[in-house]
C-alpha cells in the first residue's frame, strides 16, 4: 500500500521539546453517526477525540488500535483502510510534549466487551460527522474525519475513493 507522506499539524512552543509518539486514531462509523471519546478530568473542560491512542513498542498499527479502542470504549473492532498520516504537535494532559506521529483510518465495530474498558475517564459518544469535525480538539483527527466524509460522498456517488 502507497503512504503518503504525513501532514504536520499543531504548533511547537519555544524552548519546548516534543517526543515522537507513534499513534493510530480511527474514524469509526454506525448507522451514520461517529465514534467519539469525551475525557473528562478533574478540573479540565471535556476534551474530544477519535478513539485510539500509542502504539507500543513491538506493536502493529491494528493490534494497538483494538487495545486502545476496547480500553477506552468497550467496542471490538478491526482495522480498515488508512485514511491517511498525519502528525500533531500536542502537549497531554499529564504536562508531556508530543508529536503524535499518527496513523488514520477508518475501522468497523465488530461487538461490545464492556469488561475490557478500563479508562474511565473516557465516555464513548456517537455524533453525526459535522458535529464531530466541530468537537474534535486535534486538527489532525478533524482533517481525518473530513478525508472520511469526502469518501464517504465519493461512494454514494458511485466514484471510486481517492
Amino acid at each position: 500500500m502507497h503512504k503518503p507522506a504525513p501532514l504536520q499539524f499543531g504548533t511547537t512552543e519555544p524552548g519546548v521539546k516534543y517526543r515522537d509518539r507513534p499513534a493510530v486514531f480511527a474514524v469509526v462509523e454506525r448507522r451514520g453517526q461517529i465514534a467519539v471519546i469525551c475525557v473528562t478530568r478533574e478540573n479540565l473542560p471535556p476534551i474530544y477525540d477519535l478513539p485510539g491512542g500509542a502504539i507500543e513498542p513491538g506493536e502493529s498499527d491494528a493490534r494497538a488500535l483494538a487495545r486502545e479502542v476496547v480500553e477506552e470504549t468497550g467496542l471490538i473492532v478491526h482495522i480498515g483502510e488508512a485514511l491517511a498520516r498525519a502528525d500533531q504537535y500536542m502537549i497531554r494532559a499529564d504536562g508531556e510534549a508530543v508529536n503524535n506521529r499518527c496513523l488514520l483510518v477508518t475501522a468497523e465495530a465488530d461487538g461490545d466487551d464492556p469488561s475490557s474498558k478500563v479508562e474511565d475517564d473516557h465516555k464513548l459518544l456517537w455524533f453525526n460527522p459535522d458535529e464531530a469535525l466541530r468537537l474534535l480538539r486535534l486538527d489532525s483527527q478533524a482533517w481525518a474525519v473530513a478525508v472520511w466524509i469526502r469518501r464517504q460522498a465519493r461512494l454514494a456517488k458511485g466514484e471510486a475513493a481517492a
